[in-house]
């Protein structure tokens, strides 16, 4: 299955995410198929970057969100 996730990065204490969609198997910040956007939670206001388009085709094509991708995206207003 295929799954729209978070991607951890940046330094230790300090992170950093990019939304990627991959497959479910795959290892958190292993081998994804395309990044669809972006969180910082560290800076004021937080920084919250997502490609609409990108996300509706693959919600479109059965991609499942995460919980926490899942309420980023109402906090953006594509998921109502």
């Amino acid at each position: 299955m295929v799954k729209i996730r978070l991607r951890r990065m940046g330094a230790k204490k300090a992170p950093f995410y990019r939304i990627i969609v991959a497959d479910s198997r795959s290892p958190r910040d292993g081998r994804f198929i395309e990044e669809v956007g972006y969180y910082n939670p560290m800076s004021t206001p937080v920084e919250l970057k997502v490609d609409t388009e990108k996300v509706e085709k693959w919600l479109q094509s059965g991609a499942q969100p995460t919980e926490t991708v899942k309420s980023l995206l109402v906090k953006s207003g594509i998921i109502k």
